[in-house]
């Protein structure tokens, strides 16, 4: 895949596009990277679709800004920019898997009329993870949000050992059957370029330090806040303990809304389980 570049609020955001026709627009999570989507590209692009796969702000090649924000309102900016210029004022699909879906939740409640139909993966909408943030089953699946809040030291443990660390991450949270190896050390070498991993931990962080986030983003997080008017699809492996959450969450929805769970797979069920994921988007935004 070609990599690209674009500018968009105000930072400069390396992506992959293919296929030429209705624009789907892809977004990773933490620990992955753009590239992510190899398995649904293809399948994307036979059925008629431009697909555009942005690397988040923080991921070289996309630009680390220097005393940038990473606060969830700052990455809604992010996305909706980058939906304004490939798009043409014409609504565009949004997927997103772990960070992808945190910020694609985000961006359907604040920019509705940006956004055709969206798929959301494997994280639950926020109102269903501040349930979560007392219970001890999921406090112990989400650690790491609670490791990255001490300074210094996540650094030095992802970094240690050819970053052992993110192999555990992928390890457990994916069934034991599921085999990534070149793909994760993709990833491991984009989390080694200078600044990525201080940037990418910086939106753990920003997630429960308020002095962290933009404040003249005021107005975007009032309007993050809405019910979704967006026609939307959430999946999640059947294996992941998150699913449980995403059960009960149509409450934060006000249009068509569908959640299906995936069989024989966990949080990184696009790539445990491609064929069946890709058909479930293909015919959701088809349909």
């Amino acid at each position: 895949m070609t990599l690209k570049y674009i500018n968009a609020n105000n930072l400069k955001f390396a992506y992959h596009e293919e296929g030429q026709g209705p624009l789907v627009m892809l977004l990773h999570g933490f620990p992955d990277i753009a590239t992510t989507w190899s398995h649904q590209i293809p399948a994307l692009v036979a059925q008629g679709y431009r697909v555009v796969t942005p690397y988040l702000r923080g991921y070289r090649p996309t630009e680390i800004p220097i005393g940038g924000f990473y606060d969830k309102a700052t990455l809604v900016e992010d996305i909706a920019g980058l939906i304004k210029v490939f798009s043409e004022d014409q609504p565009v699909h949004l997927v997103g898997q772990d960070w992808g879906a945190i910020i694609s939740y985000a961006v359907l409640a604040a920019y509705p009329v940006l956004i055709s139909r969206a798929v959301v993966m494997a994280v639950p909408h926020p109102g269903q993870v501040t349930e979560s943030l007392v219970n001890p089953k999921h406090i112990h699946r989400s650690f790491h949000w609670w490791f990255f809040q001490l300074p210094d030291l996540p650094e030095k443990a992802i970094l240690a050992n050819n970053q052992a660390f993110i192999d555990y991450l992928w390890s457990y949270w994916t069934i034991p059957s599921h085999r990534d190896e070149a793909h994760i050390q993709a990833v491991k070498d984009t989390l080694e370029k200078p600044g990525v991993l201080a940037a990418t931990l910086a939106y753990y962080r920003a997630m429960f330090d308020v002095t962290k986030a933009d404040p003249n983003l005021i107005s975007v997080r009032e309007k993050m806040a809405r019910p979704i008017e967006v026609p939307t699809l959430a999946l999640c492996g059947k294996e992941d303990l998150r699913a449980e959450l995403m059960l009960e969450q149509s409450q934060y929805f006000n249009k068509e809304y569908e959640f299906k769970l995936v069989d024989n797979a966990g949080h990184f069920l696009h790539r445990e389980q491609p064929e069946q994921v890709t058909k479930l988007i293909i015919d959701w935004l088809k349909k």
